[in-house]
């Protein structure tokens, strides 16, 4: 009888739990999130991300198409100090499912430069990369809204500045299709590992990635 009395309380009270959620634009791209009460200073925020982009680039030397794939899935947690505050501290992880593919373009004159040696484009054949990071990046941030706030609206503007560590970037650059002798493509694919890391290192600022977002939330 106790235990079904507990058990009774429980669904009550869930039936009663509010939550909301919210849709915001930003440098993660578009997204949308559950939001739910963990304890009377604490909510829970589990969404999804994504974005595409392409664009021409420089990278070492070379001139690059790129093809940028953000896809994030988050699990954070917002405190907010005082109960019923719309400011908040935010900590939680992300499963990071970043890439870039890029693909090189000759230069003037239909040669590639690389580790300061010149080739022509049909001995390179084609030039391919992509950069990758790790999959769990912890995030932490600030932000404003409660949407759970003991309130008559229903509607709340939120927005979140914040970072998550990504860890240093991993290149993969390599030529495929080299047309010319065994010897010179010995020295391209030793030229292409320089220029590699090279490229790695030009860009290791990636590894902190920056969070601005901006966005509205429903409650229920």
């Amino acid at each position: 009888m106790v235990s079904g009395c507990a058990a009774g309380l429980v669904l009550a009270a869930a039936a009663q739990a509010q939550v909301a959620v919210s849709a915001d634009v930003g440098s993660t791209g578009v997204g949308a999130y559950l939001i739910v009460p963990m304890e009377t200073t604490i909510n829970g925020r589990f969404g999804l991300h994504t974005l595409s982009r392409s664009k021409h680039q420089r990278a070492a030397g070379i001139d690059y198409d790129t093809t940028t794939s953000l896809r994030t899935a988050d699990i954070l947690f917002d405190w907010f100090g005082v109960e019923g505050s719309a400011f908040r501290m935010t900590a939680g992880v992300i499963y990071n499912g970043n890439k870039v593919q890029a693909n090189g373009r000759p230069g003037a004159g239909g040669s590639y430069t690389i580790n300061g040696n010149t080739y022509s484009a049909a001995d390179v054949g084609s030039l391919d990369g992509n950069i990758e990071f790790r999959r769990a990046a912890p995030y932490f941030g600030v932000g404003w809204g409660n949407p759970l706030a003991v309130s008559r609206k229903k509607w709340h503007l939120v927005g979140d500045l914040g970072v998550f560590v990504q860890g240093p970037p991993k290149v993969n650059l390599v030529s495929l299709g080299c047309t010319t002798s065994p010897a010179v493509c010995r020295t391209l694919a030793q030229d292409v590992a320089a220029e590699r890391a090279r490229f790695e290192e030009e860009i290791d600022f990636m590894r902190i990635y920056p969070v601005l977002r901006i966005g509205a939330a429903y409650r229920f």
